[in-house]
């Protein structure tokens, strides 16, 4: 009886051995494995990149009223009453700008011609949320085409595009009725980089005076945009990165 008990329990303890030799073989193979692909148990750090956009190029402006040459204004502007313009008011003039001239030339018995000139300024810096200073610009510029051509009261409401004015440029032309008399109008809205430039010009007749003709008045406006485009590279800031906030500002900046 003895006998048999200790052959049973040689019989369990070498049953035993295999058992404990499988267990471990599949610890050692679920190991390897999980080294050699890679799948480790324990949670790898994750990365995440913050969103970036293209800096803008221009991150300020000059004063609006040096845009327009001096001698530019006379010609457009005859017997202008303020001949450095006047500016308008802005709470940020490295984000936006105005300035304006007028003038009436009388002549008496022979009539009178008044004109007025004014150009603005708008600038966007890049914004990790809202796109970057040129894409922002661009929709601004859309809102300042659109916001001509639908002039309160305007007739005979004509736009073309134009080359040679800034990235990208629209002409818009019109008439409308003001202290009895006919203006003729010309707007030009441009776009160059990450700033838009938007520049009126208007005139009419007095007094039996003609008044000046669309095409007479686009040719002036042109000139007079172009000059303010060639102003924007020559006075501003065009540090890549400079005045951009690394985080982005959710302001939209607002016409003044």
């Amino acid at each position: 009886m003895h006998r048999s008990a200790s052959r049973l329990t040689r019989i369990l303890a070498c049953a035993a051995v295999p058992v404990m030799l499988v267990v471990a073989g599949c610890s050692s193979d679920s190991e390897g494995k999980s080294e050699a692909d890679g799948s480790s148990s324990s949670p790898s750090p994750s990365t995440s990149s913050s969103p970036s956009v293209t800096p803008a190029k221009y991150s300020g402006l000059p004063d609006a009223c040096d845009t327009i040459d001096a001698k530019t204004v006379g010609s457009l502007v005859p017997k202008v009453k303020n001949k450095n313009g006047t500016s308008g008011k802005s709470s940020d003039i490295a984000t936006r700008g105005s300035c304006s001239w007028n003038g009436l030339d009388d002549k008496g018995v022979k009539g009178s011609q008044y004109r007025w000139l004014d150009v603005s300024l708008m600038r966007y810096d890049s914004d990790a949320t809202l796109g970057s200073g040129a894409k922002r610009a661009g929709e601004y510029y859309a809102k300042e085409v659109a916001g001509a051509q639908g002039t309160p009261d305007a007739k005979s409401v004509k736009s073309v595009a134009t080359a040679g004015v800034g990235d990208q440029a629209t002409l818009v032309t019109y008439t409308l009725k003001k202290t009895d008399e006919d203006f003729a109008y010309v707007t030009v809205v441009a776009r160059t980089e990450n700033v838009v430039i938007t520049l009126t010009y208007n005139g009419a007749g007095y007094a039996g005076a003609k008044s000046p003709s669309s095409a007479d008045l686009t040719k002036n406006a042109e000139k007079a945009a172009k000059e303010a485009v060639a102003a924007i590279a020559a006075g501003s800031s065009d540090t890549p990165g400079a005045g951009e906030s690394s985080k982005g500002s959710s302001e939209s900046a607002t016409a003044s």
